[in-house]
């Protein structure tokens, strides 16, 4: 068996950015470059490997993330292109919470974009140290200069160039090392490698400036360097390239470079700068988790207890159920009997996969740092902790962002319906954002998503995927109730038939909670009022009580309630009782306690030629949206605003149809917005 590579050799890395800013063109030109693919997928043509279902080839966008893994440099680097689209913004927070660093990639055009901002902010939340790379520095309207100012201003990072371009639009061709002082020309042939070169001479000064620049912004972080350079000490490449590791691995900084992936242009050198400033799985904190003697930390190395995390789980036609795990300490091999801590259960590890994007290796282990995937999972899930029985330790759990669009879906035969339930749990079970509900007062299954582009992929994989033929509804919006004031209000549930009864009786208070922090409960009564063993009741009966509010019947949100006063009955007394009176209190006390709609608020940018912006503006206003700012990007004028997800289907289309497709628009969730009382009546 070959001996596995030293830990300090790999990279985990993912490619993280904005929808259509090119992520998945930089990662199959990585694949290339390295030699792991022979031919170069193209996203236009539906050829990228990356992008392997045919919903991906279809639309042209990433919509699950894809693993592979490449050499370059006696290096290893397992990478996850990860999707743009804000619907499927749960395959970037799972990838983000695996991976020890990050490529985010923008558009030299638009520059930072909304959902660069959301997946910079997931990173944040993570602590990833990122490089970024301008891409489509060959476009019309390319501005690398500008892009830096944006993630310094939008995102709060400071930027540090390493490289500047040579040329840009159309005359674009080559790249400055500002560390090697040295030139990169690119030629149009792909296979031809790129010319080093003395920089141009036109260039000469620019590059000494921005020398200066980067020094300047390194040495602010950077205690060796700020005393080589206020002494005036000539740095060399390898002080530069560490000092530039060890302020990307601290996130004091981000490393800048810039090129053209369609092009070929500058990926070798990010191949680099990946294997240069991004780190390797012992360079980042020891994972931290909770064992039976409290906060452990487990560091990356194979003779380390096993400590690995499920972060994806996959359902392949052909082979079943898979599992992607990240391995944090220990080995794990095939065959194995691991713990699941977070479920308490034992699973077993069948066939151990190294995944390329829907191509499959078998290998017999695999150790800390690396990331590999196990088929036949069968009480694993998205999250779940996998450790060794004799050290169980348990990782915390991945968050994921709740759904906002809701339809409902039927089987069209009495076929697919014996199918529908099966597949819908499956399709649930791999995405943790995507969920099913039964709702009993109108006997259909509801389907509950981050879009409407979301809900429309379910569908498609259903009838492709799992052949179950369906009817789907038209989207709704997830709406949610809330209180504005306390209330208190008594349940009483008493029934006397022959024999033995039933007797519950609870005083409820209900307040309003901060928003976002959900459901509290609290027991204050005192002596015994209420027998302890039917507190969990009362919870449950609440509980069950705010799947439906009293204001539209949708789910209640941020509410404490306290169970304060009561009284039971020797005999008559049971969970059931107590249960149903809780349901009853807390609904008369939701009545008392000005309850209110709540609708999600989307978060739209929107890119309009100039001569359109007094069209979009009014439409905008039309939709119950709000302007919050104005820019002008290029030729193109930005608006930036608020509107009810209510008013937003459809509204693409619109926008294309106002414009004549040259208008586009990024809609992301924002918060939950009282509905205004005008809207309710005239709902009614």
């Amino acid at each position: 068996m070959p001996a596995d590579p030293p830990i300090s050799s790999l990279r985990n890395i993912g490619v993280i950015a904005h929808i259509d800013a090119g992520k998945t063109t930089v990662t199959e030109r990585i694949l290339y470059f390295t030699g792991r693919t022979y031919k170069i997928g193209e996203v236009h043509e539906g050829t990228a490997v990356m992008d392997f279902m045919e919903q991906e080839r279809e639309r042209g966008i990433t919509i699950m993330a894809a693993a592979t893994s490449c050499e370059w440099n006696q290096h290893t680097i397992n990478i996850i292109d990860t999707p743009g689209h804000v619907d499927f913004t749960v395959e970037v927070e799972r990838s983000l919470r695996v991976l020890d660093g990050g490529v985010v990639v923008f558009d030299a055009v638009a520059g930072v974009e909304p959902q660069s901002e959301t997946v910079w902010r997931q990173a944040d939340r993570y602590q990833v140290p990122r490089i970024c790379f301008v891409n489509k520095m060959d476009r019309i309207g390319a501005d690398y200069w500008r892009t830096m100012e944006m993630i310094r201003d939008r995102l709060g990072m400071i930027p540090v160039p390493l490289q500047i371009p040579i040329g840009s639009e159309d005359k674009f061709r080559g790249v400055i090392d500002l560390i090697r002082e040295r030139a990169w020309f690119f030629s149009s042939d792909r296979d031809a490698p790129p010319v080093e070169g003395e920089i141009p001479e036109d260039y000469v000064a620019d590059a000494g400036r921005w020398r200066e620049t980067m020094i300047e912004r390194i040495a602010e972080f950077d205690e060796q360097v700020m005393i080589s350079y206020i002494e005036g000490h000539e740095l060399s490449v390898e002080e530069i390239v560490k000092a530039v590791r060890r302020g990307t691995i601290t996130n004091s900084f981000t490393p800048v470079l810039c090129g053209s992936a369609l092009k070929n242009v500058g990926v070798q050198r990010l191949l680099d700068a990946i294997v240069d400033y991004l780190p390797a799985p012992d360079e980042v904190p020891p994972v931290e988790g909770v064992s039976h003697d409290g906060p452990e930390a487990r560091l990356a190395d194979p003779s380390e207890p096993l400590t690995a995390l499920a972060f994806k789980i996959v359902t392949d036609p052909y082979v079943g159920r898979i599992a992607y795990v990240r391995i944090y300490a220990g080995t794990l091999k095939a065959g194995a009997s691991v713990y699941n801590s977070s479920r308490d259960e034992n699973e077993r590890v069948g066939r151990l996969l190294r995944v390329h994007a829907d191509d499959r290796e078998d290998i017999d282990h695999v150790s800390a740092g690396d990331i590999a995937a196990f088929v036949g999972p069968k009480e694993t899930f998205t999250g779940d902790t996998l450790c060794a029985r004799e050290a169980p330790i348990l990782l915390d759990e991945i968050s994921f962002p709740e759904p906002v669009v809701s339809i409902a879906i039927e089987a069209k035969s009495a076929d697919d319906q014996d199918r529908l339930g099966a597949s819908l749990r499956k399709l649930a079970e791999e995405d943790p954002t995507f969920k099913v509900e039964y709702n009993d007062e109108t006997g259909q299954t509801v389907i509950s998503g981050m879009g409407e582009l979301h809900l429309e992929v379910i569908a498609d994989r259903l009838r492709r995927e799992f052949n179950v033929m369906c009817n789907v509804g038209r989207p709704q919006v997830s709406y949610r109730e809330t209180i504005r004031r306390s209330a208190e209000a008594e349940g009483r549930f008493v029934r006397q038939t022959g024999g033995r009864g039933q007797y519950g009786h609870v005083v409820l208070r209900v307040e309003p909670n901060q928003p976002g922090n959900g459901f509290e409960f609290e027991d204050e009564t005192v002596g015994g009022v209420v027998p302890q063993q039917y507190i969990g009741s009362v919870r449950k009966g609440v509980e069950d009580s705010m799947r439906s509010g009293v204001v539209g019947g949708f789910p209640v949100v941020d509410v404490k309630v306290a169970l304060i006063d009561g009284s039971y009955h020797q005999v008559d007394s049971n969970e059931m009782a107590f249960a149903t009176a809780a349901s009853i209190g807390f609904r008369e006390a939701l009545r008392k306690a000005s309850p209110v709609q709540l609708e999600p608020m989307m978060r739209v940018e929107i890119s309009t030629p100039r001569e359109y912006f007094g069209e979009v503006a009014g439409d905008l206003s039309s939709r119950r949206g709000s302007v919050h700012g104005t820019e002008e990007r290029g030729a193109a004028q930005i608006i930036q605003a608020q509107m009810p997800l209510a008013n937003l289907f459809g509204y693409t289309t619109a926008l294309r149809s106002m414009t004549q497709g040259r208008a586009t628009a990024s809609i992301e969730f924002d918060h939950y917005e009282e509905v205004p009382q005008s809207v309710l009546a005239e709902a009614r």
